[in-house]
This record gives C-alpha cells, structure tokens and sequence, in this order.
C-alpha cells in the first residue's frame, strides 16, 4: 500500500508493447521511423506545429529547455520551492552554463503576476545585478496545486511584455489537463508558453519525457545542448516508442484522470486534516508524529513533509481498495 510516489509506479502495459514493436533494426539516434513521427503526432495534440525532443529525465527536460531560452549570464524567475530549485542539484546552473534562479514566493508554490511584478521591480537594471530573461512555472506545483488556462495566460503576457521567455515544467502536466479540464494548447501556446517538459515517467511511462517546442526554430540550439550533455541515446526509438504509445491512444490523459480520481477519495477522508486543495494526484495533511506512526503501521508508505506534515501521492494504476483502506484509516484517526 505504496503512496510515496508516483515515480515508483508500475509502467503501462502499452509502453512495454511499443518498445517490443521497436526492437528491430532501424536508423540510431533519432533518425528512426519513431523519432520522426514525434513531431507531427504532438502537433495534432497540440494543434499547432510543434517541435519534441525525447529525453530520458525530467530534469534534462527543464534544463535542456532553459538552457535554449537563457544565457548563461541570465536569469530564471521561478518560485521558491519550484523543482528546479529544490530539487535538481543545480542542475539548471549547470546546464545553462552559470544562468541564476531568481526566486520568487507564493501560497502553494503558485506564482502571481504582482508577485513577479515585485521581485522584477527589485533587480536594477545596470551590469552589477542578473536581469531576468525567463520565466519558469510547474503545473501542478510542488504541492499539487494547478494553474488555470487564464492564469497561465496572465503570466505568459506578463512575459511577453517583458521580453521573458515562457518555461513549463510538466512533470505532472497530465494531472493538471485532467483537474483543469482545459486543452493542452490553451495551458500552454496559448498563454504563451516556449517551452513544456512533458512529463510522462510518473503517468506511467518508463524512461522517456517530451520537450515540447512551440518555437521550432529552438531545437536545432536544444539538440546540440542534448548530445553535449549526454541524452542523446543511440537507441531512441525505444524512447520514441514510449511517448507514441502513451500519446496516440491518449492513455496518458486517462492515467492521470485515475490517479487525480484516486487523489480526490484521500481528499474526501482528510478533510480538515487539509493543508492545500487537493487539485491533481497530491494529497498533504495535518498529521501527528503519532498518527504517522499508526498509520505506517497498518501498512501505509508515505513521505514525511516537513513537522506535522504527510505527503500522499496516487498513481495511475493505484489499487483502489488500498485507497478505500487509507481513506478508512485517515478518517479513523
């Protein structure tokens, strides 16, 4: 009874089928018949021509992608507990050749446009200080909360209006299509976006994420950066072959609907217990050292965040009579 996270989930029997189909003879690299379906097979998802990079990683993902919007004496708005600042070992910097995060604060990891406003307004613009030259956001954050198609387009005309190249880390971006409802062009292009990691890996996948271009004239620039940095696989067909799979029969937006399903149950029996609205497949509650104890007891694996705090995660294939037993044992705490 596994909620720790979503990384640690099983892969969709698809997945493996596709790369089963892929294991013959073809071009290296990302010559092959897969790799070059990507381009079109994501622009009719997308509605618009679109440019994709497989990568094995979400952080290469994120990094490839701001390391082709910013120099690497620039800078990245982002918030302060954003993945790519908590969690990527520098990754960004390193990528980037040296580019700067510049962090920002907001309730849920969610950023607003006065909060960017202020901490724009804060950097002089003289040689002395790093000027900002992207703009950086993950749906869903950290703490599972969603952007909106008219939030996502505040920030990205707020961008535009500053000259700031648009990042969006994806790593749950299915989950937030399922919550939102919205289209993925109107979370994205739409509002303004350059740049999406497309994150498939904790939606069910194996070893395969998009970088999706909505400037195609940025991956000749992003492909040189991928082999530089080593994620230029000989064998891309199989990673081709995973996001085909997931992307054609759209299994990849029913996996999140199961797991953002799954989310709400553990919703409904924390109630108060509450620390954010559960928006995607992340649920964070009020627990006791105690409590934590007693439930890990029953059987439950979960993260501990921070004092007082448990971070639940679900999963695309979560077995929902475990979901009904944790639901159980949380509203019998």
């Amino acid at each position: 009874m596994r909620f720790f996270s979503d990384n640690a989930a099983a892969v969709h029997p698809a997945v493996f089928k596709a790369m089963a189909e892929a294991d013959r003879l073809d071009t290296a690299y990302d010559g092959d018949a897969w790799s070059n379906r990507l381009d079109a097979t994501f622009s009719a998802l997308f509605e618009r021509e679109v440019a994709v990079l497989w990568v094995t990683t979400g952080t290469a993902a994120n990094c490839l992608a701001l390391a082709g919007l910013v120099p690497p004496f620039g800078g990245v708005l982002c918030h302060r507990e954003a993945h790519i600042q908590v969690d990527e070992a520098g990754a960004p910097e390193f990528f980037t050749g040296g580019a700067k995060l510049l962090l920002v604060d907001g309730p849920g990891a969610k950023l607003t446009v006065d909060a960017l406003e202020d901490a724009r307004s804060r950097i002089r613009p003289d040689v002395h200080q790093v000027q900002a030259d992207a703009l950086s956001i993950t749906n869903a954050t950290e703490y599972g909360l969603t952007y909106s198609a008219a939030e996502t387009a505040a920030l990205g005309a707020w961008a535009k209006s500053h000259g700031l190249g648009f990042h969006l880390d994806g790593a749950r971006f299915g989950n937030a299509v399922a919550s939102t409802g919205a289209s993925v062009a109107d979370l994205t292009w739409r509002a303004g976006v350059d740049a999406l990691s497309f994150g498939f890996v904790k939606n069910g996948g194996l070893s395969a994420e998009a970088l999706v271009l909505f400037d195609p004239g940025l991956a000749d620039g992003i492909r040189r950066l991928r082999k530089r940095s080593g994620h230029l696989l000989s064998k891309g067909r199989y990673l081709a072959a995973q996001l085909l799979a997931m992307v054609e029969d759209d299994v990849w937006l029913a996996n999140a609907r199961a797991a953002n399903a799954a989310a709400r149950r553990l919703a409904e029996a924390a109630g108060q217990r509450l620390v954010y609205p559960v928006e995607a497949n992340e649920v964070f509650l009020k627990v006791s050292a105690a409590e934590a104890a007693a439930l890990r007891a029953q059987g439950f694996d979960f993260y501990d965040w921070g004092v007082g705090e448990a971070r639940l995660v679900t999963s695309w294939n979560q077995d929902m009579a475990a979901v009904e037993t944790l639901a159980r044992a949380i509203e019998g705490l």
